[in-house]
């Protein structure tokens, strides 16, 4: 019993990849339809956003890089100061010193503030629908916090490593790859519907059908020529104008 059933699996995964492949085509152009609607969507519905990033040293100047207290206390100031960095006095400032008009919250959401594993520096990127304001953006807040970090610690303000980046491209959408995403969707959605309609389709087509589902064995098959229905049609239609000419004569 259980050879049978795996046997009848089998059949039907054959079906399926047969199906499959028999409709290839469709699959590949919905694929290809899909990916090339993506890449439009992608190119002129989506803001594009340029990312920016400045980079903070911790330790100041006079701190001594020998003494290990100095670089564990560095270490230990880096999560505070991330902290700081996005802290609404810093962020108020930095919204009234570009005469931005946004909210605390907006410009907060645009700004993230990260540590390299094992170091010492912080890293300030924003990421902003323009590339010069981006850049802007990202020197004033290192400029902001650096201060504010300096009054609120009362300690010498942060070194900074580098200024600000030019974005040359936007970080983001990543037309390729949504356009591939796209793809690869429209591919998987047409196959889907493909194998759907196949399994609804419960018609006999051949022999085999009539094996499987009718339990019942086929004892021959009558051939029919293409083109033979319409021949005998044809002929009818003559026989039948001669017979209907011969009435009226």
């Amino acid at each position: 019993m259980g050879k049978y059933t795996n046997e009848e699996v089998e059949i039907d995964l054959m079906d399926l990849l047969y199906t499959i492949k028999s409709k290839l085509w469709i699959i590949i152009l919905s694929g290809l339809m899909m990916a090339f609607a993506a890449g439009l969507y992608s190119t002129y519905m989506i803001t594009p956003i340029y990312t920016s990033k400045t980079q903070l040293y911790i330790l100041s100047k006079s701190t001594s890089i020998t003494s290990l207290a100095d670089i564990q206390i560095g270490t230990q100031l880096t999560q505070d100061y991330m902290v700081l960095i996005k802290s609404r006095p810093v962020v108020n400032q930095v919204i009234e010193n570009l005469y931005l008009d946004m909210t605390y919250e907006e410009m907060q959401s645009k700004v993230s503030v990260s540590n390299q594993t094992n170091t010492r520096v912080l890293e300030i990127r924003v990421n902003y629908p323009n590339a010069y304001l981006a850049k802007q953006i990202a020197d004033e807040f290192a400029n902001v916090s650096t201060e504010q970090i300096a009054k609120i610690m009362a300690t010498e303000k942060p070194n900074i490593v580098d200024e600000g980046n030019l974005p040359k491209s936007p970080s983001s959408p990543n037309i390729k790859r949504n356009a591939l995403i796209g793809g690869m969707l429209g591919g998987l959605l047409a196959a889907g519907i493909v194998l759907f309609f196949h399994m609804l389709d419960d018609t006999i087509k051949g022999s085999d059908d009539v094996e499987k589902y009718l339990e019942l064995s086929t004892i021959g098959l009558i051939p029919i020529e293409n083109g033979k229905s319409t021949k005998i049609n044809s002929k009818k239609e003559k026989y039948t104008s001669k017979r209907q000419k011969v009435k009226r004569g």
